[in-house]
């Protein structure tokens, strides 16, 4: 089993407008839609439609937290949450001709007590990997991500900004950064693949056994014990880049849990996310026949 633990969740609003937005002006629009989200629960969400046994965990409280649980057991997603005071927060896309507007809420605080209560939701379902994703909540600091790491026999993964990668001293089986995360992370310049293939493994010397990078337009790259490795984009549509990072991470993670090589894994990290990248919002689209296609992805050594 895989359990994601997500300390700072959200409602996922979407929103897609005709016309760009105007100041001092009504923009209108049919085409919305709310889905619970947190880097987490996506991961948990892309695991349920790849078949692999997961249970999203974390904090939710207020209206907001309570309408989180009842979006997860909708979509048959095994959640078992710690009830805090405060508000689960609304992050809002806007979907214009364009681009893309994001504005997140920073969320309630997170006590010591909260925490506790999590520790003892994982070591009840005894997962064999715990995913920590997300952003931090007021009253949680690197420190609490390494506790949760070392609070039982699972291998951990990790989701979080660069500084905060810098700042663990737990171990980790995998970290997943993203461009701006893997820069940040490692204080490099990072302008294509090569660069990316250098501040990858330079992140994983800090004490992570692998560094999974997603590069967007260049695809990904997975820095191993032995080599490193890159997988281009996929050519598709992109609808909206929401969850991305969340559905390679489940792709990697899903081929990992069947003891497939790193090849392999890093292929169906690339596929899932051209997929969620396809459909809007943070919804799962249906991912049965995901791993044909990711035998047409090429993977090149360094």
């Amino acid at each position: 089993m895989i359990a994601s633990v997500t300390l700072n969740p959200a409602i996922d609003y979407t929103v897609a407008l005709s016309d760009s937005l105007e100041t001092d002006a009504v923009s209108r629009s049919d085409d919305y839609r709310y889905d619970a989200g947190g880097k987490g629960i996506n991961v948990s969400k892309y695991l349920v439609e790849l078949e692999i046994e997961t249970v999203a965990t974390g904090v939710a409280g207020g209206f907001l937290g309570r309408y989180l649980l009842e979006r997860l057991s909708a979509q048959q997603i095994a959640a078992d949450f710690v009830d805090i005071d405060g508000e689960t927060r609304l992050n809002t896309t806007v979907l214009g001709p364009d681009g893309e507007y994001k504005i997140n809420q920073s969320g309630p605080r997170v006590s010591r007590l909260a925490v506790d209560e999590i520790i003892d939701t994982l070591c009840e379902h005894d997962p064999e990997t715990v995913v920590l994703a997300g952003s931090l909540p007021a009253g949680v600091g690197p420190e609490t991500i390494d506790r949760l790491a070392k609070a039982g026999p699972w291998e951990t993964v990790v989701d979080m900004g660069g500084e905060t990668l810098t700042a663990l001293e737990a171990e980790y089986a995998l970290c997943k950064p993203n461009l701006e995360e893997l820069a940040a992370a490692t204080g490099r310049r990072i302008d294509g693949v090569q660069s990316a293939i250098a501040a990858a493994e330079a992140l994983r010397a800090e004490g992570f056994d692998r560094v999974v990078a997603s590069l967007g337009s260049d695809g990904a790259v997975m820095a191993t014990p032995d080599r490193t490795l890159h997988a281009p984009a996929a050519d598709v549509d992109v609808v909206d880049t929401v969850g991305a990072g969340d559905a390679l991470l489940a792709g990697v993670l899903a081929s990992r849990s069947r003891r497939e090589s790193d090849a392999a894994a890093l292929r169906s990290g690339v596929a899932v996310a051209s997929r969620v990248v396809s459909v809007s919002g943070t919804r799962a689209p249906s991912l049965a026949d995901v791993r044909d296609e990711r035998d047409a992805i090429a993977v090149s050594a360094y």
